[in-house]
């Protein structure tokens, strides 16, 4: 008896360590190491562990794979102490867990790669709507920046990139799974899966849009990174009032360089989130610099402020400052970031720790709002918004032929690492190829970028520099499929997803229910049912 369980201990130990090399794979794959490929291996794993497990070990396996991916993932975290990152990396991997039960029962149906594949999309449509909003980071699609699958975006998205790269893991899962006992006709069988899967993930290089070319309409463009000091505390950071002074500073920097010759004047400068820590429009110490500032440029500036709003709240906006006539239109942020632009439960959670550092709350705007300046149409999706499909979505069919996102990392940079700005960089770089906009991404430390509509960086920003990026950018108004069917393809995905585990679990009942003596052919489906991917862990 010893024997056997020292066996079920040692399998039992190799697959939860199976489920944790698969986490840590799949983060390998971000930024800011940025190997893509292991998008596919990562998953693969897990997949491999679930397929044969029942579901209450399921739940533990995808809490350990959860556990393991998003806890280097999310490190960056760290910089706000360890109580958020722990916190958020549990919720995650907890919510990753529980959706994992699914998978064996998916498991036993005809083709089930595609069935695993939706399931995969459906999770993360889940996790990018709750709790509190969602929290999209850590997407497969945003792994794949540099990446052929890129190119899917412009066709369905993000979900559709997810989909094709959890469909080659799923085939991968598929055949390790038959390394073992299968024939050598199911192994050749998972094995051209395999390869169509790969087919069909490098053939999104067919659908990037194409580069910029000099015949088309364009814009020049300013971005400017002004640089803040770089605080070790948040309530450091809370007391620098120099950030609009930088920022400021920059910009008539960019404007004597325009008189000497050596930049050419910019049909727009574009400023990052919270280069204002005040109201401008209320504030004459602000407001006076900007004007100026704008008027020596020649051009409006977009200004990353922080609006007074109703009932004692604020807004955070991008607002369009005329050289001429001052303050006019803004975008206010419409997904705010829990617990750093409101706090859920303010009476009972307010005064905990770094908490107290956000006196008011954020309101957020009710609509996308485009910014006009000329022949330029902008959109803007304020840093966290950038990984929320619809936000950026919305604003392209206002009629936007630019994208902005202004950004402020700091919080998440003072320790060094760049993993955030890297990996919001990696949104920026999808979202471009998904609508076929050019997206100026300003940052108030870095990364600072100028990203064509086939997603490649043209020009970037170091951390922690002050630096002005001037670019000329195509302005486009045609639509990408993606654009013109928005949810569509997240929500088909998800339905099939939900329709197959409806079916297995159906499947599952009925095999249980047969009567003992039932047709030979019953009896065999009752014991794979019963066998087949329901080893205990």
């Amino acid at each position: 008896p010893a024997r056997p369980r020292r066996r079920v201990r040692r399998d039992t130990l190799a697959t939860v360590a199976t489920a944790a090399a698969g986490g840590l794979l799949l983060a390998a794959a971000f930024p800011p190491l940025g190997w893509w490929p292991l998008a596919a291996v990562g998953p693969a794993l897990l997949l491999v562990v679930l397929r044969r497990s029942r579901p209450r070990a399921a739940f533990g396996l995808g809490t350990v794979f959860g556990l393991t991916f998003f806890a280097p993932h999310l490190v960056w975290l760290t910089n706000l102490g360890p109580l958020p990152w722990v916190a958020l990396v549990v919720i995650q991997a907890l919510l990753l867990g529980g959706l994992s039960c699914v998978v064996p029962v998916l498991s036993r149906l005809p083709g089930w790669p595609l069935w695993a594949a939706a399931w995969w999309v459906a999770a993360e449509a889940l996790r990018s709507r709750v709790p509190l909003g969602g929290f999209p980071w850590g997407r497969l699609a945003f792994s794949q920046a540099d990446a052929p699958t890129l190119g899917w975006a412009a066709i369905g998205g993000a979900p559709a990139v997810s989909a094709v790269v959890a469909l080659a893991a799923a085939c991968l899962a598929a055949l390790l799974a038959t390394l073992r006992s299968a024939t050598t006709r199911r192994r050749a069988v998972a094995a051209a899966g395999l390869l169509a899967s790969l087919a069909a993930g490098g053939a999104g290089a067919v659908f990037l849009p194409s580069a910029a070319t000099d015949e088309e309409r364009s814009a020049t463009v300013a971005v400017v990174q002004g640089n803040v000091p770089r605080g070790r505390t948040l309530e450091e950071q809370a007391r620098v009032e120099q950030v609009a002074d930088n920022h400021v500073a920059a910009t008539r920097e960019l404007a004597r360089d325009i008189e000497a010759g050596r930049a050419p004047r910019p049909d727009l400068v574009l400023w990052p989130e919270n280069a204002t820590d005040r109201d401008p429009r209320e504030d004459p110490t602000l407001s006076g610099p900007i004007s100026q500032a704008a008027a020596e440029v020649g051009a409006p500036i977009v200004v990353g402020a922080i609006l007074e709003a109703p009932g004692d709240r604020i807004r955070n906006a991008s607002l369009l400052w005329d050289p001429e006539t001052g303050p006019g239109t803004y975008y206010a942020k419409r997904h705010l970031v829990p617990f750093g632009e409101y706090i859920p439960a303010r009476d009972l959670l307010g005064g905990f720790g770094d908490l107290q550092l956000i006196p008011r709350d954020f309101v957020p705007g009710d609509r996308p709002v485009r910014l006009d300046v000329g022949d330029i149409r902008l959109a803007s999706s304020i840093c966290y918004e950038v990984a929320y499909d619809g936000q950026v979505r919305d604003a392209v069919r206002t009629g936007a032929n630019l994208v902005a996102v202004p950004t402020n990392n700091a919080t998440y940079m003072r320790d060094g690492n760049l993993a955030e700005p890297e990996q919001q960089l990696a949104m920026s770089r999808l979202r471009a190829v998904e609508h076929d906009r050019a997206v100026l991404v300003a940052s108030t430390t870095g990364i600072s970028a100028v990203i064509e509509p086939d997603g490649t960086v043209t020009a970037a920003t170091g951390a922690w520099t002050r630096e002005v990026l001037t670019a000329t950018v195509p302005l486009r108004t045609d639509q990408t499929l993606a654009t013109r069917l928005g949810a569509i393809p997240e929500a088909v995905i998800a339905l099939a997803a939900a329709a197959a585990t409806a079916l297995g679990v159906h499947r599952a009942r009925r095999a249980r229910r047969l009567p003992a003596d039932g047709t030979a052919k019953d009896r065999a489906a009752k014991d794979r049912a019963a066998t087949e991917g329901d080893t205990e862990v």
